[in-house]
């Protein structure tokens, strides 16, 4: 246990026979106690101060009590999930903190006004994209140029074959079953592949009800269900692969694509990121850095169309490869990436399941038969990961993960499969998986379903 205060007083040992304070007593349960990363007591007074907000009838969302709030019920969910029998090291943490929110919205067993407070400050913040531009530039800072190179060379052909072979078994297995070919491929299959949400189902809603002359919302309910329900496999997949990881640590990098071959690994200077080196005015730079690389995102989606986050990618590996920035300044990029991953992700999570994700829906979706396609497509994008990665080099577990993200429910997918698989250095790769993936899937699925139908 680390301290900031020069008179706490080291553990005892048993030759000790000094009694233990009760100053010592209340030091020990504040830094060993935890919910997540919030010490008991702390937990406790921050639940307590939130209920009596909500007794009173009005919960702020502004910034200040909406930390307070979602890291409270984030931890909580997460914490619980990492203590269910067997499921708890499979991913069951990301998944709790994603899906209990939302059942517990739907059931109405979550206060409204926490409902209410939360939506609003997700939807009205955009706090998913600050989240995401730390981990993306931090992780990437992170990297060896040579491995980074290599990586985002070598990650197409897995991933273009594991489309291929998941779409080939998804068809099968729904043939298989008695369904409708064009149902399996544009409402089951191509759904899965969409790369999310805002990018994924909302363009396909809109095309197919421009194609197929149906309702937008009609559209919409049947497509989101189907990547919420591919997000939450890829979810647990991940979680399988980790433990996979750790049973077989020879095939894996422990977030590191490609072996290493006598450079020095990708996360070579995250450990010097936490030596005294870098102050707060150097973290708070590389936390300013971060933010700017996703406004320069934002203006090239404007001129491109490319998405924000994937533009700050490509912008933060050429600034990476370039000697763009200082090593000091990469430290501190290190240390706001390291943040994010350890104090925000299951407050995001948190706040993602209670705004963006309806358990009605996903509940009318999960039919014997959509389970089947959805398992055996995304399980056999994975496995193709798997076998291609080994085959051409790469670490197989940490490229099946990356797979995963093929899956994913967008960016708050990506968070989820990283988290349950612990591998968030991924951040970059997954996004190029999803985000890139995804618009090429539902572009050439549409432009395939526009001269089918003529």
């Amino acid at each position: 246990m680390s301290t900031t205060d020069d008179s706490y007083v080291v553990p005892r040992t048993p030759s000790d026979t000094k009694p233990i304070s009760l100053k010592e007593k209340w030091w020990h349960i504040m830094d060993s106690w935890k919910i997540g990363i919030i010490p008991l007591p702390l937990f406790v007074l921050s639940g307590a101060l939130i209920a009596i907000d909500c007794l009173g009838g009005k919960l702020p969302s502004d910034i200040v009590v909406m930390v307070a709030t979602l890291a409270f019920f984030g931890f909580a969910c997460g914490e619980f999930g990492k203590r269910l029998p067997v499921v708890g090291k499979m991913g069951a943490a990301a998944i709790c903190a994603t899906f209990i929110p939302s059942a517990l919205v739907y059931y109405g067993w979550l206060p409204d006004v926490v409902v209410e407070s939360t939506t609003k400050f997700y939807k009205s913040t955009n706090i998913l994209y600050l989240y995401i531009c730390c981990i993306i530039v931090g992780s990437i800072m992170s990297m060896n140029r040579t491995t980074l190179i290599q990586g985002f060379l070598r990650i197409f052909f897995p991933m273009l074959c594991g489309e291929i072979v998941g779409m080939l078994v998804g068809m099968g297995v729904g043939i298989a079953l008695g369904m409708d070919p064009f149902q399996i491929f544009f409402f089951l299959i191509l759904p899965i592949m969409a790369g999310g949400v805002g990018e994924g189902a909302i363009p396909l809603s809109i095309g197919y009800a421009t194609l197929l002359h149906m309702d937008q919302g009609v559209a919409l309910g049947r497509v989101l269900p189907i990547v919420m329900l591919g997000s939450l496999t890829a979810i647990i997949i991940a979680g399988c692969l980790n433990q996979l990881g750790k049973r077989y640590p020879h095939l894996t990098g422990e977030g590191e694509l490609m072996p290493d071959r006598g450079d020095k690994p990708q996360t070579q200077t995250l450990a010097t990121a936490f030596s005294g080196k870098a102050d707060v005015t150097t973290i708070a730079s590389g936390a300013l850095l971060a933010v700017l690389l996703y406004m320069l995102g934002m203006l090239g989606h404007k001129l491109t169309g490319l998405p924000a986050p994937v533009g700050m990618l490509f912008i933060a590996v050429f600034i990476k490869l370039a000697h763009g920035v200082s090593p000091r300044l990469l430290e501190g990029s290190q240390v706001v990436y390291k943040f994010f991953q350890i104090s925000v992700t299951y407050p995001i999570l948190f706040a993602v399941g209670v705004a963006i994700t309806p358990w009605e829906e996903l509940m009318h979706a999960f039919t014997l038969n959509n389970l089947l396609v959805i398992v055996s497509t995304v399980s056999a994008l994975v496995a193709t990961g798997f076998f291609v990665g080994k085959k051409i080099g790469m670490h197989p577990i940490d490229v099946a993960i990356v797979s995963c993200c093929q899956s994913g429910q967008g960016g708050t997918g990506d968070v989820a499969i990283l988290t349950a698989g612990n591998r968030m250095t991924l951040m970059p790769f997954a996004q190029i998986a999803t985000r890139i993936g995804g618009a090429i899937n539902v572009s050439l699925s549409l432009l395939v379903l526009s001269n089918f139908l003529i």
